[in-house]
């Protein structure tokens, strides 16, 4: 089983417009998507598509619409019970496919709420493979609240994911090798967040064809004690580092219509593969196939159940 944590899920509502969006104009909506989302209920909903046997966490009231939500889309949900109603978080939609998204804070988590959570997720770890601490952090949670929670986590065997970004990803950094996780999952900015070098550099030179700066960044977090690096480049492919050794997989040609769910599409992809016993290589293409189809939906469409033998990603092995 794989066990995901949501701390500020939301739900997800597209508008897509017909036109780009005109700032400060008027903007009219040809038709609005919701589904339930953050990071780890997109990971989950993947991995059950996937027929993986997966369990999502997350603070929530257990009669919001959000939990029942979840339910209709096929994710198996422990709710711990909260005070405030789930965000909604908007995307604004192109033909283009150029996506603006304006996210809401969430409500704040009081202490007793973190303590549930805590005490759920440390339960359930105990029979799961992989338990994957994903997304941004509401008000009333602090900063290290992931770092903590992997040091609590370890003794329980489940290996250890992590992916987030801004102040909480600092705040592992910093703790590391200490609060070390098996696995994360970072873009080239946050990349460079976790091992101190120039995150924008990382990622204009990848564009530019230069993946080595992102290798080297990835194998320095083998020093601070991350065993596997997954980096998502968008339209410039991925770059798996795993035990040092290092493999970088082309982002197959695909229409844009929006990036929201891309990345925790990849994870789920990365995990899927793993879960069925495949080489490095293998994980790295499934990774990079189910960010590229999720991209290739709209609003915050995931793929769910690919059949592997469309999977156009090719991978190749860097020194």
């Amino acid at each position: 089983m794989i066990v995901t944590l949501t701390m500020n899920p939301s739900v997800d509502r597209t508008a897509h417009l017909p036109s780009p969006l005109t700032v400060g104009g008027v903007n009219r909506i040809t038709t609005v998507d919701d589904s339930p989302g953050g990071k780890g209920v997109n990971v989950a909903r993947v991995l059950a598509g996937g027929g993986v046997d997966s369990q999502a966490v997350f603070p929530a009231p257990e009669d919001d619409p959000f939990v029942a939500m979840c339910g209709a889309s096929g994710v198996a949900a422990t709710v711990v019970p909260a005070v405030g109603a789930v965000r909604i978080n908007l995307t604004v939609a192109d033909p283009d496919g150029v996506t603006t998204k304006i996210n809401a804070p969430g409500p704040e988590v009081d202490p007793a709420t973190l303590d549930r959570v805590c005490s759920t997720i440390l339960a359930l770890a105990r029979d799961a493979g992989w338990v994957v601490l994903c997304g941004s952090l509401p008000r009333g949670v602090p900063d290290d609240f992931y770092a903590d929670l992997v040091a609590e986590l370890r003794p329980a065997g489940a290996r250890l994911a992590v992916d987030t970004s801004d102040a909480p990803l600092a705040a592992l950094a910093a703790r590391l090798p200490g609060a070390a996780p098996d696995l994360v999952k970072p873009n080239g900015d946050e990349l460079g967040q976790l091992v101190g070098v120039d995150g924008a550099e990382l990622e204009r030179r990848a564009a530019d064809g230069d993946t080595t700066p992102v290798v080297d960044a990835a194998r320095a977090l083998r020093d601070k004690g991350v065993t596997t690096a997954l980096v998502t480049l968008g339209g410039a492919g991925a770059v798996l580092v795993d035990d040092g050794e290092a493999w970088y997989a082309n982002t197959p040609p695909v229409q844009v219509r929006s990036t929201v769910g891309a990345g925790d599409s990849a994870l789920a992809g990365y995990l899927l593969a793993e879960a069925r016993g495949l080489t490095p290589e293998d994980r790295l293409v499934w990774a990079v196939n189910h960010g590229s189809v999720a991209a290739s939906l709209p609003g915050t469409g995931l793929p769910l159940g690919l059949d592997p033998s469309t999977f156009r990603a090719t991978v190749r092995r860097l020194d």
